[in-house]
């Protein structure tokens, strides 16, 4: 894994970690919606939702445009599948370790049944 793709990995997973900005995600790649319409689904001020908004738009989950007074963010799925992509990956990587460890396991059974 490049630098690059290390820090957005990071970023990626630092926004997915809160609960909050799950949700947000989920709310937004289900279609547009504005921040202040955001702001109604959760027991904390604008101010607050709009923190989490910026650190999913920092990791590229969503994207933001004005439209007047009123600032409207949407999904980004190509983002949303480029993260499930990274979870496939590592997946494969401990699959293997495991499938490893049973090889060693089974060796070492079929060493002691032998002795």
């Amino acid at each position: 894994m490049t630098r690059t793709e290390e820090e957005r990995a990071n970023a990626f997973f630092h926004a997915l970690a809160d609960s909050t900005r799950r949700d947000i995600l989920r709310r937004v790649l289900a279609g547009e919606h504005s921040v202040t319409a955001l702001t109604e689904h959760y027991p904390m001020s604008f101010a607050a939702v709009q923190k989490h908004v910026a650190i999913l738009e920092r990791a590229g989950l969503i994207t933001k445009r004005r439209s007047g007074r009123e600032s409207l963010a949407s999904g980004d799925v190509e983002a949303v599948r480029a993260v499930s992509t990274m979870l496939a990956d590592l997946e494969a990587v401990w699959r293997g370790r495991v499938e490893g460890i049973d090889a060693l396991l089974a060796r070492d059974d079929t060493t002691d049944t032998t002795s």
